[in-house]
């Protein structure tokens, strides 16, 4: 019976011995690093030998770059998105553009020659290059025009850019150490990073941090192989100059005056209609419109309305508007013959009538229009410059769907960015609401101020309310415009108490009937102060008025109050 007992405890320990050996096993292999290394070609996703992988500040970028007779080209889309949004592809005239403060550069397509004021320069390699519907710019161009930082790297072909520049957060590696593609012991290694290696610090987790290497890899690395995060100044060492953009900006604040000019005979009347305006000392008449397609424009620019306001202390800045159904903003400004046609044509009239600016009014533009929206202006503000005339371009109050507009852009390229700080609600709108409450016209001056200097900003006030009508049946709500008296009558008239609305900033009133609810919400004196407490807190260039004829008498001394 012992004999047997012996054997079975023996075969028991042999079980218990092996089993405590995986396990052992099982926790050490769990717990060792991996020492995979992931190929450098399959993290960028290099696939063919002339690909190239582009890190961009601190991010790997989705396209790819091209490697042509030994030079790197970019995507057009890369460039002009990210670094240097200046340049400029016409792809239904087949030009690539350049604009600078002075001039307007044309490259050529699969050539090595482009234009600078008139002269023909060249390079030893091709600077744009066309396949189907992409095209390519030399890297090494795109570098002579922006201000960034560039190494380039081969197995795989790669380069790493740098463009933005300020503080970051950076650690020092305290010991040899590896950056892994995700955070963990068993994820492949992208790197090795040897002691006292320093690297930009992207996100710190709780035992790793992901960050980035001065060679383009982004991945994660133990916290305990790493020192404490400090601040570093990153600084540009490319030796770009930017170049400078003078201004025509007035050495006073801006008080403008929209002058709605309908006929020619209109021009005549100026004095009458401007005979109670106190304090204004620019005004701007609707004198032109895009006409067509191929960049004309109607006229009603006239020299003796200008003499006339000199006379009066204003100078005159002719608004232009692209509110004609007969053209397509779109066609006009995205054909270079037919922008550059609109823009000499705009040029030569308002020279021609002695007008000293442009106040550029296109609403409504769609996605698609904006690059050529922000190219127009680029290419105007040259000629304006040249012909010393002042460049102020009206924006809707800032959303996200009127980025497009680049603000940013504006505001290095044109003299004064205007707020249309109004239309809060307007016809069409689906409920009543305030044409511009004091919160919506704070955050459009807010929003503004974050792309665009104080003193470049003007914003622009309602001298209009509307009357909103909502039925009780539920029916479509409809409204009708007041000028500020014909708003007070009306009040009057019906015998509507009114009170302060301290959240909207303006006095509120409502009469109701057997069918439907009247509401209103007034721009008055009252209102109007409000806004120019906000003009003056952040010291903004001025303000402009919508528009002449629709105010009373009193708001003149008020404006002139906060503004000049």
């Amino acid at each position: 019976m012992k004999k047997k007992v012996i054997p079975i405890l023996v075969a028991m320990l042999l079980v218990v011995v092996v089993a405590l050996v995986g396990i052992v096993t099982m926790t050490i292999k769990k717990h060792t690093p991996s020492d995979k290394e992931m190929d450098a070609g399959t993290y960028y996703k290099v696939e063919n030998s002339d690909d190239v992988a582009v890190i961009l500040q601190d991010a790997v970028s989705e396209k790819k770059g091209k490697l042509i007779d030994g030079k790197v080209y970019l995507d057009y889309g890369t460039v002009s998105s990210t670094l240097n949004k200046r340049f400029y592809w016409d792809k239904n005239e087949n030009k690539l553009l350049y604009t600078t403060p002075t001039d307007i550069i044309t490259i050529s397509i699969d050539g090595n020659t482009y234009q600078v004021s008139g002269q023909e320069q060249s390079v030893d390699y091709v600077i744009f290059k066309q396949e189907g519907e992409e095209g390519y710019l030399a890297l090494d161009f795109v570098k002579q025009y922006t201000d960034m930082d560039v190494q380039q790297y081969e197995s795989p072909n790669k380069v790493v850019i740098r463009y933005q520049w300020g503080e970051v957060s950076e650690v020092t590696a305290s010991d040899d150490t590896v950056i892994r593609y995700r955070g963990g012991i068993k994820s492949e290694i992208l790197t090795h990073v040897a002691k006292g290696d320093t690297m930009i610090l992207l996100e710190e987790l709780e035992e790793w941090s992901k960050v980035a290497s001065s060679d383009g890899f982004i991945g994660y690395v133990l916290k305990k192989d790493i020192g404490s995060p400090e601040n570093k100044s990153l600084e540009s060492t490319s030796g770009y100059t930017a170049p400078e953009y003078t201004s025509q900006r007035r050495d006073y604040k801006i008080n403008l005056l929209w002058h709605q000019v309908t006929s020619q005979a209109a021009n005549d009347g100026l004095t009458q209609a401007v005979a109670n305006v106190k304090g204004v000392n620019t005004i701007s008449p609707t004198w032109f419109s895009v006409s067509d397609n191929a960049g004309n424009i109607t006229s009603l620019a006239d020299a003796n309305y200008v003499a006339a306001a000199k006379q009066l202390g204003m100078e005159v800045w002719a608004l232009v508007d692209n509110f004609n159904t007969e053209m397509s903003t779109y066609e006009v400004l995205s054909h270079t013959t037919s922008r550059q046609n609109l823009i000499n044509n705009l040029v030569q009239a308002v020279l021609g009538a002695g007008a000293a600016g442009i106040n550029v009014d296109f609403e409504s533009l769609k996605e698609e229009e904006g690059p050529h929206f922000i190219q127009f202006i680029r290419e105007l503000s040259i000629q304006c410059r040249k012909n010393s005339l002042v460049l102020s371009i009206d924006n809707p109050v800032p959303e996200n769907y009127t980025m497009l507009y680049d603000r940013r852009e504006q505001g290095v390229v044109a003299d004064y960015v205007i707020i249309m700080g109004y239309d809060e609600h307007f016809k069409g709108d689906e409920e009543a609401g305030s044409v511009a409450s004091l919160p919506f016209v704070q955050k459009g001056i807010e929003k503004t101020l974050e792309e665009v200097p104080a003193d470049r900003v003007i914003n622009g006030i309602p001298f209009y309310t509307r009357l909103w009508k909502v039925p009780d049946s539920g029916s479509e709500v409809t409204s009708e415009v007041m000028a500020m008296d014909q708003a007070s009558a009306y009040i009057s008239e019906n015998q509507i108490e009114t009170f302060w609305d301290k959240e909207s900033g303006q006095n509120y009133g409502e009469l109701s009937t057997e069918d439907a609810t009247y509401k209103i919400w007034l721009e008055d004196e009252q209102s109007l102060e409000e806004k120019l407490k906000l003009i003056q807190q952040y010291e903004l260039a001025g303000v402009a008025e919508w528009k002449l004829g629709l105010e009373r008498p009193s708001v003149w001394d008020l404006i002139s109050k906060y503004v000049n």
